[in-house]
Formats: structure tokens, sequence, C-alpha cells
């Protein structure tokens, strides 16, 4: 199993956590919510009840000390009860809707029919009224959540949303810091890797130009010309490297021209039963990007690579230039063992390989020299396992 199948197995253990996690305060706070809720209505059935004993009681105050009833009523427990409810909106109608009482709404409103009707047809759509009676006639009281009721329901949802909105400003910065680590670590490498690679490369060059002079078979001095050609090639490597965390010139260069100078140079390299098609109607075209030539034939030098590696010493490696009024596009596409689907994405990353020997780097840093230095795109286009595959270069058109 590769690091990025942990990574992505991790990623998943961690959002079922996340999932668990959330779930779990949903249902505690809803079973809050639900108790809170049913203590809310009895309050609120109870101080419909006491309304109504109010409005039972006569209007005449000598009534208390004559009649029983009001003897036997507890005004004050009917009172603290009345004025106990601070919290709950609830509104009394008799059977016909007509209003006949009201607590705890906006006293500014509270003479507004337009207002006072608009509530309760909150308070319908919330709860079912509750019905009483005064030992006359039916009684409805509505009434709706309290704002303490309301916050706690709507609290695990504000929650999540701060939860999300952590987690993803975590992850933008970890993201951030990690590239800009890897960033780190890539300019190290690359500056160090073009240093000890100097000096090798100028005692070779001075052996070749004396091997140059000492040898006369015409033989062997063809090989020598393509040893130089080499070491050229690692002079360029080193140049690269080099120039990796500098700002490249990019010019207009023949994109034609550069793919077709690429595929011979790994045409001469690869095993011979490989065999390289590039059609020859674009070579009489030119098609321009802005590109650094140095930089950027290293990126088709890793595909081209890339490609040889997944064909296994035989197969067809093609290549095609064209472009639209926004980009110029280079199709590389081979018939070699193809890359599944769910790995379209994983290949540039770095660590990333299918062969038991290398690094994993070549697609990575191809994916950074084309993004990063050239504002283009490097994906793959399309691939079948047993097929093949095409990888896409997506550049500015100049």
């Amino acid at each position: 199993m590769d690091m990025y199948s942990k990574n992505s197995r991790w990623k998943v253990y961690l959002s079922f956590g996340a999932v668990g996690i959330v779930i779990a305060s949903l249902i505690y706070t809803t079973r809050v919510a639900s108790r809170l809720a049913e203590a809310e209505q009895r309050h609120a059935e109870l101080w419909g009840k006491a309304m109504i004993e109010l409005q039972k009681m006569p209007n005449d105050p000598d009534c208390i000390g004559i009649d029983p009833n009001c003897i036997e009523t507890n005004l004050d427990f009917i009172f603290s009860i009345v004025e106990g409810n601070k919290t709950i909106p609830a509104i009394l109608t008799d059977d016909r809707k007509n209003i006949i009482g009201d607590v705890n709404l906006k006293e500014e409103k509270a003479a507004d029919t337009t207002y006072l009707r608009r509530q309760l047809n909150i308070m319908a759509s919330q709860h079912e009224p509750i019905t009483l009676d005064n030992g006359f006639d039916v009684v409805y009281m509505y009434y709706k959540n309290s704002q303490l009721l309301t916050l706690l329901i709507y609290f695990p949802y504000f929650q999540m949303g701060l939860i999300l909105v952590f987690l993803l400003m975590g992850y933008f910065a970890f993201s951030a810091a990690k590239r800009a680590e890897q960033n780190q670590v890539w300019v190290g490498l690359a500056k160090e890797t073009a240093h000890q690679l100097g000096t090798p490369i100028t005692a070779i060059v001075a052996w070749i130009e004396n091997l140059n002079l000492i040898i006369e078979d015409e033989v062997a001095l063809g090989m020598l010309d393509e040893f130089r050609n080499d070491v050229h090639r690692l002079e360029l490597i080193a140049e690269r490297f080099s120039k990796i965390g500098a700002v490249p010139e990019l010019k207009p260069m023949n994109i034609i021209e550069i793919v077709e100078r690429n595929m011979i140079y790994m045409k001469k390299r690869a095993p011979r039963r490989v065999v390289f098609e590039y059609p020859k109607a674009i070579k009489e075209y030119s098609i321009e990007a802005n590109i650094n030539e140095n930089l950027f034939d290293w990126v088709l030098e890793n595909l081209l690579k890339n490609a040889l590696d997944a064909m296994e010493g035989h197969g067809n490696i093609t290549a095609a230039v064209f472009e639209d009024k926004d980009y110029v596009y280079i199709d590389i596409e081979d018939t070699g063992q193809g890359i599944p689907t769910s790995k379209f994405k994983s290949v540039f990353k770095p660590g990333y390989s299918t062969k038991k020997r290398g690094w994993g780097l070549g697609l990575s840093l191809t994916q950074r020299i084309v993004k990063n230095y050239h504002n283009g795109k490097v994906f793959v286009k399309q691939s079948e396992e047993g097929v093949g595959t095409t990888f896409r270069i997506q550049l500015p058109n100049s």
C-alpha cells in the first residue's frame, strides 16, 4: 500500500470520527430540547388555566369575602403563575379565533391586530393549540418556543458551522505551511544537486576533449559525439536544478519544434520495440507559447520517460500539439499499463510510484514546473488499465 492510500484511509477515518461527533451532539441537544419543550408546554398550559381562573372571577372586588367561590380561590397562587411566565409567548383565543389575551409579546405592538395575527400563525405552525374549558365555552391557547429553546434547537447547527470554519481554516493553514516546507526542501535539494553535479561534469568535458585529440577511428569519434551529447544533457540538467526556486524567463517558443526535438532524443535512447509517432503534418506549422525552454524540456522528458516505463520495452508513444484561442495543448499518449481512475491525481504527488525503484518525483516536478512557472496545467486526460494513458499539458496561448 503506497503512502497516499494510507493518507486517504486516515482521512476517511477522521471524517467518520467527525461525523460521529456531530451526530452525538445532535442527538444529545435534540433530547435536551425535547425535554425543555415538554416543560414549556406544561408551563404554557398552566398559565392558560390560571388566566381562565382569573377570567371566571367577578370583576367586582367586593366579591372577596362574600362569594364562597372567591374565598376558596388562592389569588396569590394564581397571580404567581400568571406573572411567573416571563419567557413563553402565548395567545388565548375563543372558538372563533378571536384573541382574548396574550403574554410575552412585544408590548409596543400588543395593540396591533396584524402583528398579533402574524404571531398567532407562527404559534399554530409550531405547536397544536391547547384546549381549555372555562366552564362556559372552549378556549384555545397558542404558544411558541421561548428564545432559550429556539437557541438550543439551532445551537448544533451553529456549532457545526463553527467547527467547519475552524477545520477549513486549520486545513488551509496546514496545507500552506506544508507547501512552504516542501518548496524549501525542493529548492534546497535542487541547488545542492546542481552544485554536486558541477564538478564531475566539468571533469568529464575535459576528458572528452582529450579523447577527441587522441582517437582517430571514425566509429569511435561518432560514439564520442554521442557521449558529448549526453554530457551536454547533464549540463542542462544541472542548470535546471540551479534554476529551481528562481523566477525563470519565459519567451515565445515554437512548441512543435521543442516536442519534436525531445521525441528524437528519447527515441535514440529507447528500446527498439518502442515506436515514436509524431505527425509530420504539424511540423509544417508553428504553434507558440511563452515557456522557459530548458525547464520545459525537462517536463517533456519526464512525461516521455514515464511513458517508456509504463510500456516495459514495447509499444507506441504518440505526441500531438494543437491550440485554440486561449490555450496550447500537448498530448503525450502511450500504450502502457494504464492508470486507475482513483489515482489520476495521486500520480502527481511526491513519492507516488508504481516502480520498485525510483523516488516518484518526476511527475510531481513536472506539475510544479508547468503550474508554478508556466501558469499552465498538466493532468491525466484519459487512461485505461491495460490499454494506455494520455497526459495533457495546457499552456496559455501567447
